[in-house]
């Protein structure tokens, strides 16, 4: 591991998308004074846990089409006419009838982006960039040696080695509470291939989000089969020995995800971000926050001016939480499944016409636009965006796969899906003898508690906080820290303490905080130590140790923005 002095070592912890697109950058760029070293923890690289089978069965969807990924090497469309006619055909793929808008299934598409990092490594050894990937490779540990200016990692079976910088990219993390030892309960539905089961009782799913779809496709594949009745419409026949298998979404506010639809600008580009001038200058008016408010009217409702006015008039005047409730408001008054039929519809005829749900489209584009300055906001707006915007953003912005949504019909339509609305304040107790109690209270106000016989945790990848971070080298030199955004007003720190808020906390300085999920990371995406030094040395694209200051950090386009923003501050 011995390299010339010129040269800069940098390892890149895991080899799925956000590794890809890190290390696209550093091939790509003109700088090829470094040494890489990726170590992957499986034997694929690109895939990830979404697109291999940690994440995925044959019967899983991406939601996002060729038109609307970052460039890579090659395109989708490129890359599907050269594989051969039978993998096609295994995954009902048709080359001709194929284009930029179609999806893949999630472990094709897991292929495609194996395939693009390939590519990206032979691009590599041509611009003479130095490369070692390493497979079966855990990180176990990270420490910082700023004495020596370097940062050791341990990897399993491997030993300890050192590098000039680290780029922490280890993907997802699923933490196990209870799974293996309550019989039925299951903390995620991945890998999917542990809820291949057959089960003859009511299943208990948490979450009503793409999570808990994939779950309902898994599941169903082992219950029952689909097949397309005369009409073209698909039919679920559940099989003879489960004829009381069915499956009950608990959603916190009864509602199903949106549908996808035909997006007018599918790249979300740094373009529409916010400059750091308007940042600044809106913190200068603001006691050093940056507004919420601010980010809402010039984000969202100003897009509307000049593409829909007629929407831009119906909301002018409404602030983000009248905005919301009003959204929300039009979701409550119909059935979750007939919303769910009329969205089908609404979303069929936008692709048909090639025309935009723009104010769904703009809302992803603000989703996009405040994640990056969102440690800026106040306390006071972090709670509003957790409590007001997120929910509508985590329900419009999931973009349901139009073969996802015909098989929920299917479910439905034959007495074997169902949704509950279980509120903020549900409980799931687990149960000595196996299974849960479902503890919410109803739309009437009635307190139930239903037993279910198996239960799976569908609520998505969870925002973990500091006390979870892996890497325990980094806690106990103190190199990490608690991601916390402080209270404008001393006096609502004060009034959330009163309420018992367990994330609210006075430090040293006496001002009220809020303790958000994770780590506190710079702006380009450094760890930041107990003094609130970033660490020029490691940085971090892990999603579960991120979600306090990015609270919006899942998709590939993340993936390609926060890489630019690292590799940039590694060029200096």
């Amino acid at each position: 591991m011995t390299i010339g002095r010129e040269k800069q070592h940098i390892a890149i912890l895991g080899g799925g998308p956000s590794a890809m697109f890190i290390f696209k950058r550093f091939v790509e760029g003109k700088n090829k004074d470094f040494v890489i070293d990726i170590f992957e923890e499986k034997k694929q690289l690109g895939a990830g846990m979404p697109y291999s089978s940690s994440g995925a069965n044959r019967e899983h969807i991406t939601n996002v089409s060729d038109n609307e990924i970052p460039e890579i090497a090659t395109s989708i469309g490129e890359w599907v006419q050269t594989l051969p006619d039978k993998l096609l055909a295994d995954f009902k793929i048709d080359k001709e009838g194929f284009n930029e808008f179609k999806v893949l299934p999630r472990l094709l598409f897991g292929q495609y982006l194996s395939d693009q990092f390939d590519l990206l490594l032979k691009k590599a050894e041509e611009a003479g960039l130095k490369t070692t990937v390493h497979f079966d490779s855990k990180i176990v540990d990270i420490q910082d040696c700023p004495g020596q200016d370097k940062v050791e990692i341990k990897v399993a079976k491997k030993g300890t080695l050192k590098f000039d910088k680290v780029i922490v990219c280890t993907g997802h993390k699923w933490p196990i509470k209870h799974e293996g030892v309550v019989l039925g309960y299951y903390d995620s539905p991945y890998p999917p291939s542990k809820l291949e089961l057959k089960l003859n009782h009511a299943i208990a799913i948490k979450g009503s989000s793409l999570t808990a779809i994939d779950a309902i496709r898994t599941l169903s594949r082992h219950n029952g089969t689909f097949d397309k009745g005369n009409d073209g419409k698909i039919v679920f026949h559940p099989s003879k020995d489960c004829p009381d298998f069915r499956m009950v979404m608990h959603s916190r506010n009864g509602m199903l995800p949106a549908i996808r639809f035909h997006l007018e600008e599918p790249l979300l580009s740094e373009d529409s971000m916010l400059t750091k001038e308007e940042i600044d200058q809106n913190m200068e008016k603001n006691d050093g926050f940056l507004s919420l408010d601010f980010l809402f009217k010039k984000n969202f409702k100003d897009q509307f001016r000049r593409k829909d006015p007629k929407f831009y008039k119906k909301i002018k005047d409404l602030d983000l939480e009248e905005f919301v409730k009003a959204m929300m408001d039009l979701r409550e008054d119909k059935e979750p499944f007939q919303l769910f039929r009329d969205e089908y519809l609404e979303a069929e005829k936008s692709i048909k016409k090639r025309e935009s749900i723009y104010w769904k489209e703009v809302l992803a584009v603000l989703s996009f636009t405040m994640n990056y300055p969102a440690k800026y906001l106040s306390a006071e707006d972090m709670l509003r965006l957790q409590k007001v915007l997120m929910p509508l953003i985590s329900i419009v912005i999931a973009f349901v796969p139009q073969s996802s949504c015909e098989e929920l019909f299917a479910l439905h339509d034959a007495g074997r899906l169902d949704i509950v609305s279980v509120g903020e304040d549900s409980k799931v107790e687990p149960e000595a003898k196996g299974g849960v109690t479902y503890l919410y209270v109803d739309e009437n106000g009635k307190g139930q508690a239903d037993y279910y016989q198996t239960f799976v945790d569908c609520v998505g990848q969870p925002h973990l906080d500091y006390e979870e971070f892996t890497f325990q080298g980094l806690i106990a030199n103190e190199s990490v820290s608690p991601a916390r955004i402080k209270f404008r007003e001393q006096e609502r720190g004060i009034a959330e303490l009163l309420k018992d808020n367990k994330k609210v906390e006075r430090m040293q300085d006496g001002e009220y905080y809020l303790k958000v999920p994770g780590i506190t990371i710079s702006d380009s995406f450094q760890i930041v130590d107990q003094q609130g030094k970033p660490n020029p040395r490691v940085y971090i694209m892990a999603v579960p140790y991120i979600g306090g200051y990015n609270p919006d950090y899942s998709g590939l386009d993340f993936c390609e923005e926060a890489s630019s923003s690292i590799v940039e501050a590694i060029n200096g």
